[in-house]
């Protein structure tokens, strides 16, 4: 048995024969692993459930404390055996909690080592652990941002433009569109980082999981909720949203709002212009072209799985490189990002 018998494609997900577990299922399954918190990769209802303690508290804060019937913390970099393999998770640089699982056979039965990064992103994030390249024969990636046209700026660069339009722009409220779980903690990092220091403010959605990150240590400074009565007093403000917020009617009422928006979907103006957006932020929470072609090399893996994305241009960067190459077409794996760049925000 080689590296590639570790995992096969069933219509629940990636599954995991020799241990008899699920790597992020979209159906209901017995054993699922689950690599970070968003809801196109952790869903509830599944039987038992083996994360980071970080994921497991975002799972239980989003869909209860009984979002499964069992659940197994495994910190990062501890290795756990199950049937004929072990498990080993690791940081993907994501948002908080998030891994990348590592199998690896431990019998004649199972051999080689394969990794699934989960969603994955190298650029520098105070909020979560950063990612960490782990050698293996099979790299599972994704590929959100797989075309060479998605190259990101440093995050800091782009929330210098949000600073500088508050000086030129005083008497306009800066409302933010960013994803609740991960990327509007990044945000509100950032902005402390750049030197911010008056109280941010939150749309009633963020609260809950900007809350959960501060229990886990990340601070964010004073921070109020966005109310009916404190909205036309909010000029010169920043407030952090859901993206579909800035089109409904919660965000009327604001005085001389500014809509900006923190994707890496920014990168494509025509994204900005039809949701009329001034203040396009490129901040993603996913690896660029640049990034996800990099990992894969410090991987030193031989073929690379693409789960979802734009997996053409990688699969032909792959090849010119003589690496093996494999399309999955996983479906349920809808991108939070792609969801932002919409009409609707992914469900929270």
């Amino acid at each position: 048995m080689s590296a590639r018998d570790l995992l096969t494609l069933r219509p629940e997900g990636l599954y995991c024969p020799s241990g008899d577990f699920f790597i992020d299922p979209v159906r209901p399954v017995a054993r699922a692993v689950i690599t970070h918190g968003h809801a196109d990769h952790a869903r509830a209802g599944h039987g038992a459930v083996l994360a980071t303690p970080e994921t497991l508290a975002i799972m239980a804060a989003r869909y209860g404390e009984r979002f499964c019937t069992t659940r197994q913390p495994l910190s990062y970099a501890t290795s756990l055996r199950t049937g004929d393999v072990a498990i080993t998770l690791h940081p993907a640089g994501h948002v908080l909690g998030s891994a990348q699982v590592l199998i690896e056979g431990r019998s004649e039965k199972a051999q080689g080592r394969i990794v699934v990064s989960g969603d994955y992103k190298r650029q520098p994030d105070p909020t979560c652990a950063p990612f960490e390249p782990v050698r293996c024969d099979i790299f599972i990636t994704e590929a959100t941002f797989g075309l060479p046209v998605f190259r990101m700026p440093a995050a800091a660069v782009e929330i210098a433009k949000l600073m500088q339009s508050l000086k030129v722009f005083p008497d306009k409220t800066h409302m933010v569109g960013c994803y609740s779980l991960g990327k509007a903690q990044r945000i509100a990092a950032l902005i402390r980082h750049a030197g911010w220091d008056r109280p941010l403010y939150l749309h009633g959605a963020m609260e809950k999981i900007m809350a959960l990150y501060e229990a886990h240590g990340i601070s964010f400074g004073e921070t109020h909720k966005v109310t009916a009565a404190n909205k036309r007093e909010l000029t010169g403000e920043i407030i952090l949203c859901p993206p579909s917020s800035l089109s409904d009617t919660w965000a009327g009422g604001f005085a001389n709002p500014l809509a900006s928006f923190a994707s890496g979907w920014m990168r494509i103006r025509a994204h900005a212009r039809r949701r009329g957006i001034e203040l396009p932020l490129s901040i993603s929470d996913h690896a660029d072209w640049d990034d996800l072609t990099r990992t894969i090399i410090e991987t030193g893996c031989e073929e690379v799985w693409i789960t979802h994305g734009e997996a053409d241009a990688l699969m032909h960067w792959a090849a010119m490189r003589q690496l093996r190459a494999r399309p999955l077409h996983m479906l349920g794996y809808g991108d939070e990002e792609a969801n932002e760049a919409s009409t609707q925000e992914q469900p929270a």
